[in-house]
Formats: C-alpha cells, structure tokens, sequence
C-alpha cells in the first residue's frame, strides 16, 4: 500500500459524511432546514349561495365553497395554525365583463368572504389578489382594449380595487396582474385611503408557465381566455428579467415578493432571496399539485412524502412561507407529530 493511500485513508476517516446520518435523532439534531404550520398558506375558491362544497375536477381534494363553507373551513385551517388564507371568487359569467368591473363592487364575492372571515375567525389572515381575470368576460388579468391589455387604466382599476378589499378587511393585498407600476399605486391608494398598515405581497415574478390550467378551471376563465398572457407574464427562460421586475416592486413598495409557479422556479426564488432580503413566498401552483395528486391515485408515488420534499424545497430555496393546496393535509399531518 502506497504512502498516498495512507493518506487518503487517513482524510476520510476524518470526513466521514454519513456519521451524521446513522440514526434519527442525528438527522433531527443537524438538519438544516424545517418545515412547519407556521410556512403554510391556504388558498381558497368562493362561490355564491350557501350550503355549496363542489370538488373541483382537474384538483382533487380541491372544493369551490360558499362563504359560509368558506368560513368553517378558515376556522378549521387557525384551528391547525395556519397562519393565513388567499381567497379567489369564482364570480357568476353573467358579472364578468371587458373591463372586469365587478371588481368595484363592494359586495362581490372576495369582500363578501373578506368580511365574513375575519368576523368568525378575526386571528387569521386574509390575503386578497386584484387581478382582475375572475372579473374579466376574456379571461384576462387586465383591461382588454382593441386585442392589447391596457396597461395604465388596468392599474388604476386594481388600485381602487385594492382599496375596496381593504375596506373589507384584507390584511394583505397580492396583485397577481403584473402590469407595470402597480405596486407603486396601490401602495399610494392604499395609504391614501388610510390603510397604510395593510401590506403587498406582490406577485413579483409571475411566469408564463403551463402550470396554471387547473387554477382557471377552478375560477372558470379556462373557456374564456382569448390568445395568452406573454405579453405581460413573464417568459419561463428569464431569470434576469425576473430580478428586474422584482426590484422594480421592491423600489414601489412591496413587503414580501412572490414566484409563481413554485419547484419550477427554485433558481429564482433563492436568486430574490439573495438580493433583497425581504420575504419570499413561492405559489406551489395548481399543475404543480394536480400531478403530485394524480401520480400518487396511481400509485406511481408516494404522495405524501413527495408532497412533503417539494414544500421541504422551497424552505431550502430561501422560501419564508408557501402558497399551497396541501396546507390543510401538510397541517394535520405535522400537528400528529
């Protein structure tokens, strides 16, 4: 045996990786990250009427409610520790239009859900998104002029819209649109209007992602939409790109950014991480979670732990908090342990 191979055995009897991972409690004890109750937020579908819990096809264990459903299941998610729900009307077809107006009427489903909530359960939160594509007869995030979504006037929209769902009790408004200076004018709205404590979390790098389609089943816009979202989504092969939107929304005045979709995009999330500091949410999308649900029904995989490693991913990305349909599930199962 050479004096090399000495040496080597030398080294790695001192650099023996897996001493740390002989047992359970050595994995506990040096493990880097965690997740917990604590990272989790829930989104969740309205409808109009009472009594109604209807299981949304392309998202199994997924269920549209009526705000009074809505409010039971909020009591039972602060019951678990989830700290706070997004909301997402599936307003009636005959209430959508070209400019999505609805989105201005104080009594539509989101505020509607917004006030009924925080009565019953006034320790969650309420995270409300502007855009207007559940308000708009084309599916769109913003206003339709003459084939081309109009930028300044959709601003002005979901700015007043901001307002209104802070009236209602919103805790954080979550403009999902990404129209250009948006940030910044709801933030001016909204502190105009007196809620300069209500945050924004914004949707700061939204992509262009295939990931989206059963989300628009569940606020029926999948039949509506006309063309597609690139010409304001952002293009899935630019990170760069990605930065500058974000710091665009850091300088207007953003409180937490968002990536969405999520395990698509760890890269991004750990890039903002790096570069702001401030939170960072990743939107673990419906695609994403409709195929974890549907290889596991097959028994391709075991969805539980595979559930688990990608909400585990997003902590390890620099995440701070997680928007994902599995909250309620993730909460139970963590409250056994």
């Amino acid at each position: 045996m050479t004096d090399r191979t000495h040496l080597v055995d030398h080294i790695t009897g001192h650099r023996r990786m897996r001493r740390n991972r002989k047992a359970d409690w050595t994995r506990r004890m040096v493990r880097e990250n965690q997740l917990t109750v604590d990272d989790l937020i829930w989104p969740i579908f309205i409808v109009a009427g009472s009594g109604i819990i209807e299981p949304i096809p392309a998202m199994p264990g997924v269920n549209r409610m009526s705000i009074d459903k809505a409010v039971e299941a909020a009591k039972q998610a602060a019951d678990l520790g989830i700290p706070a729900l997004a909301t997402f009307p599936n307003e009636d077809l005959s209430l959508r239009d070209e400019t999505g107006s609805h989105s201005l009427v104080e009594s539509n489903l989101i505020n509607e859900a917004t006030r009924a909530i925080k009565k019953a359960v006034p320790g969650i939160g309420i995270i409300t998104d502007v855009a207007l594509d559940p308000f708009t007869s084309h599916g769109h995030d913003g206003i339709l002029r003459g084939g081309i979504i109009v930028n300044d006037e959709t601003v002005d929209a979901i700015a007043r819209a901001a307002v209104m769902q802070a009236d209602a009790g919103s805790d954080i408004i979550a403009p999902s649109d990404m129209m250009d200076g948006r940030v910044g004018a709801i933030r001016g709205a909204l502190d105009a209007a007196g809620h300069q404590d209500v945050g924004i979390m914004s949707y700061a790098t939204k992509f262009a992602s295939a990931h989206y389609g059963p989300y628009r089943e569940a606020i029926s816009t999948s039949g509506l939409l006309k063309g597609d979202k690139k010409t304001y989504y952002i293009d899935p092969a630019n990170g760069t790109e990605a930065l500058r939107d974000a710091a665009l929304d850091v300088e207007e005045g953003a409180d937490m950014l968002m990536v969405k979709p999520g395990l698509p995009y760890l890269d991004i999330c750990w890039r903002i991480k790096q570069e702001f500091g401030l939170p960072v949410f990743a939107y673990q999308v419906s695609g994403e979670y409709t195929m974890v649900k549907a290889a596991a029904a097959q028994g391709w995989i075991d969805g539980e732990r595979v559930m688990l490693e990608q909400l585990l991913s997003f902590k390890r990305a620099g995440c701070d908090g997680i928007l994902t349909y599995f909250a309620m599930d993730v909460a139970r199962l963590l409250a056994k342990r």
